[in-house]
């Protein structure tokens, strides 16, 4: 037989634990199924990234896309000045809408639910029960069909602002836009009271409100490249101010 060598046990355990460790979850190594990302390890579940830009996420936001007052601000003074562009030729038939999500889910469908609270669907996706909070104006409302889907930056004036010159795919997906903060579940009274008007010509009644209109309308600007008047400029940036910071 060879020479045996005896190993103090306290060496054999230390051993025994760092191969435990190595064999664990915990380790730097990447886990079956895991989706490596930069920087090593796997993002945390309840991991959310900041929307503001300034290190603060909003709180409150009931639109997606959102970002923070100081990063509007920067959207805003970076937009082009231009009078309202003409009518000529408009036709809401041109921004196609409401699109199939999938499952028999149009935009329309897929916003109330996401806007919605214990919103219910029958076989067809449409909604016949929840509760919604309308941003506008702060009516609780429990009838879907008292609830319109608002184009943030509306059709018309998208179209005085720049899209006149867009094809139809991208209007297509400027009245659809489920990323960005263009489309909001609020009543058919605010909605229709705000028509196609801009933010110098209709405000939401709720001040409360001011601040996520601000930054979403500016934001849906920006993002599109589309055109503001002075007056316009001037109310957003009022609306921007009620945010604070």
């Amino acid at each position: 037989m060879g020479r045996q060598i005896r190993v103090p046990g306290a060496v054999l355990a230390a051993s025994l634990l760092l191969a435990a460790a190595g064999c664990s979850g915990t380790g730097t190594g990447t886990a079956p199924g895991d989706d490596p990302k930069p920087g090593g390890g796997k993002p945390s579940a309840t991991a959310k990234p900041s929307a503001t830009g300034d290190g603060k996420a909003p709180s409150g936001d009931v639109l997606p896309g959102m970002v923070g007052a100081s990063v509007a601000r920067t959207q805003l003074a970076a937009l082009k000045t231009a009078t309202p562009g003409s009518m000529s030729g408009y036709s809401r038939d041109k921004f196609t809408h409401w699109a199939e999500q999938g499952d028999k889910c149009d935009t329309r469908e897929v916003v109330l639910q996401r806007d919605g609270s214990n919103v219910t669907r029958n076989s067809e996706c449409k909604a016949v029960s929840g509760t919604w909070k309308s941003l506008y104006d702060e009516v609780v409302v429990t009838e879907a069909t008292k609830m319109d889907i608002d184009h943030m930056v509306p059709l018309a004036e998208g179209w005085r602002s720049g899209a006149a010159g867009w094809d139809a795919a991208k209007r297509k997906a400027f009245a659809n836009d489920l990323t960005r903060p263009q489309l909001l579940a609020v009543t058919a009274s605010s909605n229709r009271s705000k028509g196609d008007q801009s933010p110098d010509l209709w405000q939401p009644p709720s001040k409360a409100s001011w601040c996520q209109y601000g930054r979403a309308w500016t934001t849906v600007k920006s993002t599109y490249g589309l055109t503001v008047t002075e007056p316009e400029r001037k109310m957003l940036s009022t609306m921007l101010n009620t945010c604070g910071g």
